[in-house]
């Protein structure tokens, strides 16, 4: 059996999908609009910092989510900025905000409207 073979996560997605049914979904993508990296000005959603909105029955929600580079200046503070967005949104009940870096944060995550307000569109 190769090493590939015997991989548990072969095949598996690097980033998991986002719960986009749950009705709290949009109102939390909102909050986390409001969150920016203060050296950018384009929002933390739009420049595809956020991989992963999961929003459970009991209304808890966990954000997966990496930062333009591993030695932000503000990679002590961001996810709490995103803790303290989300739990502001009416009927969450907490928030949880797991940082990673794989996959590799890349300016192709970027939104079209990210692109164009940082000229490269």
């Amino acid at each position: 059996m190769t090493a590939e073979a015997s991989s548990p996560l072969q095949g598996a997605p690097l980033i998991q999908p986002s719960t986009t049914d749950h009705p709290l979904y949009e109102p939390v993508v909102e909050a986390i609009k409001t969150v920016f990296d203060p050296e950018i000005p384009v929002n933390i959603y739009d420049l595809g910092l956020i991989y992963t909105i999961t929003v459970t029955e009991d209304a808890l929600v966990e954000v997966t989510m990496t930062l333009t580079a591993p030695g932000c200046p503000v990679a002590g503070d961001m996810p709490g900025w995103v803790r303290d967005a989300v739990e502001s949104v009416p009927g969450v009940r907490q928030a949880g905000v797991n940082l990673v870096f794989e996959p590799e944060w890349g300016m192709d995550m970027m939104s079209d409207e990210a692109r164009l307000e940082l000229g490269f569109m």
